[in-house]
């Protein structure tokens, strides 16, 4: 009976602390504010200021630099990757490639370029 009576009490305490621990990674993870840094495009080193919103289901936003505002077209994700597409300058779609590095970076490519991107903390 002891031991029926001490497993019991230590499997009610697992669970009773598996349901008060927190986890940091939000729910909706690319959801949010983000600032994207493209790295030795013929431009020089671009940063975009993102806030991306889920509206019925999609991610949407615009990129937002000191130069101008591209709305995203679209944006594909899956549990640890996130494709941003968008309208280049020159007049073509292109997209930036980000994969999950840990629960505020991202890291990528637009084209042969490095892309990074990093969560902005409010």
């Amino acid at each position: 009976m002891k031991k029926a009576t001490l497993f019991l009490f230590v499997f009610i305490l697992g669970i009773t602390l598996k349901g008060f621990a927190q986890s940091t990674a939000p729910a909706d993870f690319f959801a949010g504010k983000w600032e994207i840094s493209i790295l030795g495009s013929p431009r020089g080193d671009v940063k975009f200021a993102t806030n991306l919103i889920r509206k019925e289901g999609k991610l949407t936003g615009e990129l937002v630099n000191s130069d101008d505002k591209r709305p995203i077209t679209k944006i594909e994700e899956t549990a640890k990757k996130m494709v941003i597409y968008f309208e280049s300058s020159q007049g073509g779609e292109i997209s930036i490639d980000l994969d999950k590095v840990d629960d505020n970076n991202l890291k990528g490519s637009l084209m042969s370029f490095e892309a990074t991107a990093k969560r902005i903390k409010e």
